[in-house]
């Protein structure tokens, strides 16, 4: 099969499925982008075995998805099924996932030594370290919690909480609020006579310079915050 082809697959009671695809017209139909099936499919087709060239019969489709319309079909096979990846796209995929788990690892944890986030490129090195294999398809918080396991075993990391005190201006509080509990859970919260608010949320130790950043830059360094002993 050409290379510029893959095969998306499903099988339905014990039947196979399958359609002749444009790879990266494919993958972005998968992740949800909005991408003409005409841009995906290399033939309005559906095979048993795309390889031989085997088609479906029309009963079979109808059967197996309640229609017979291809584009409908498709769908289904591309959003349910199968999707064949190229060397690629997987090798793509697995970079970019990997640096997701990197950047939750990051800010999630601190070395418990200095109370620090430890920078990406630390972390990169441990997972290489501990020889850490990174699926493309699955969730980077149920990765990443497998991957602070193992790195436990060379590099000093913990997954501490921080309770951190902040006041906020009467005018910076409408854009300023969301962003405050972007970065964690609020545990207690204050409206002032003045019109100013200030909570005490709880975040992971890690997000606490990004956050100093993000509400500085909301209030114009007009925001008071604190870490509580």
């Amino acid at each position: 099969m050409s290379k510029k082809y893959t095969v998306a697959r499903i099988s339905i009671r014990g039947k196979t499925f399958e359609i002749l695809v444009k790879p990266d017209p494919a993958l972005s139909y998968r992740r949800g982008k909005s991408v003409p099936l005409s841009d995906v499919l290399v033939a309005d087709v559906v095979y048993s075995d795309a390889n031989k060239g085997f088609r479906v019969s029309e009963d079979d489709l109808q059967k197996a998805f309640g229609t017979r319309d291809i584009r409908k079909i498709a769908d289904v096979i591309l959003r349910r099924g199968t999707l064949q990846l190229t060397a690629d796209q997987r090798r793509r995929m697995i970079e970019e996932k990997r640096r997701q788990i990197i950047t939750f690892i990051s800010k999630q944890c601190v070395d418990p030594r200095t109370k620090l986030p430890h920078p990406p490129l630390r972390i990169q090195q441990a997972l290489e370290q501990v020889h850490f294999s990174v699926d493309p398809f699955r969730e980077v918080e149920e990765q990443a919690n497998e991957a602070i396991a193992l790195i436990r075993s060379v590099l000093p990391i913990s997954t501490e909480k921080i309770s951190v005190s902040v006041k906020i201006p009467a005018r910076y509080v409408g854009k300023a609020y969301g962003a405050v509990k972007s970065f964690g859970s609020i545990r207690k919260e204050t409206w002032h006579s003045d019109g100013s608010w200030s909570a005490v949320v709880e975040m992971p130790a890690g997000l606490y310079g990004p956050f100093l950043e993000k509400i500085g830059e909301t209030t114009r360094g007009n925001a008071e915050a604190e870490i509580l002993k």
